[in-house]
């Protein structure tokens, strides 16, 4: 072996990447699998197009668990669970993955009924998919643009911002030491442990981070879809788990109102 061989160390091996050809490449596949079944919906028995049969009660349950697999992505990254140096981009990957599927095997479910309620459920998962598709393809892309193109982030700071960001970075690096000793403020984001264990720091924290964020003109220098996608994001997740959850305990619980005089041919529990 050559010395110079020796000496350099291998790459590191980074696995599988989403990129975004296979992105799209997954979108258009779940997008041909459903145009193909309901093309066909019409000829197949007749399980495959009653709402609540056998056959599409089990692809609902896969579904929704592949949707609640992509749901965990925030959970693992709100806990701060994810620490290692491949587990973000993992769970980032299998909450892409898992909520293409999902989506595709929700609106097989259904058997194209979206006149019943249950209809605004794929109304909210169709909104997460075109928000979290445009986040990757497009806002990434512009957000990135934005701090290699605004060369006004390079100046000098005004001397009074910059005094004013010191006491900031000073007040957030004396209250994280109380959060969480060790970490370094500038990667530091309050986790779902820290807002249990100290509420009221934690949300002077995101308080002080948001000021800071005001005063570097983050905010000012996006349009408003990429300052408020991530939100909407977030919102329109939680909205679709609380009906996910109302959904599965309507069918199981109260089976008759959910059937509507139609016969009942899923499991269910007779409450009501």
């Amino acid at each position: 072996m050559h010395p110079d061989q020796a000496s350099t160390p291998a790459p590191a091996h980074r696995g599988f990447d989403l990129s975004d050809r296979w992105l799209v490449s997954l979108l258009l596949a779940a997008i041909a699998l459903l145009i193909a079944f309901f093309s066909v919906q019409s000829y197949l028995p007749a399980p495959w197009r009653t709402p609540g049969s056998l056959p599409l009660y089990v692809l609902g349950w896969v579904g929704g668990g592949l949707l609640l697999v992509s749901m965990a992505f925030v959970t693992v990254k709100r806990t701060g669970r994810g620490r290692a140096a491949s587990a973000p981009r993992a769970w980032f990957i299998a909450h892409v993955v898992s909520a293409v599927p999902g989506m595709a095997l929700g609106a097989v479910h259904s058997a194209g009924f979206l006149s019943n309620p249950p209809a605004l459920l794929f109304l909210a998962l169709i909104a997460l998919t075109a928000l979290g598709v445009w986040a990757r393809l497009r806002g990434a892309g512009d957000l990135s643009a934005i701090f290699a193109t605004r060369h006004a982030n390079f100046r000098p700071a005004d001397p009074s911002i910059r005094t004013r960001l010191e006491e900031l970075i000073a007040r957030k690096s004396a209250l994280l030491q109380q959060i969480a000793p060790g970490e370094e403020e500038a990667a530091f984001s309050p986790t779902l442990a820290h807002w249990a264990r100290h509420p009221w720091r934690s949300l002077t924290y995101a308080r002080l981070t948001r000021q800071e964020a005001g005063l570097i003109g983050l905010r000012r220098a996006m349009n408003p879809a990429q300052a408020h996608w991530r939100r909407l994001h977030i919102a329109l997740g939680a909205l679709f788990v609380a009906g996910l959850a109302a959904h599965v305990f309507t069918v199981t619980f109260m089976a008759e109102y959910a059937a509507q005089g139609r016969e009942i041919t899923w499991p269910h529990v007779n409450l009501w």
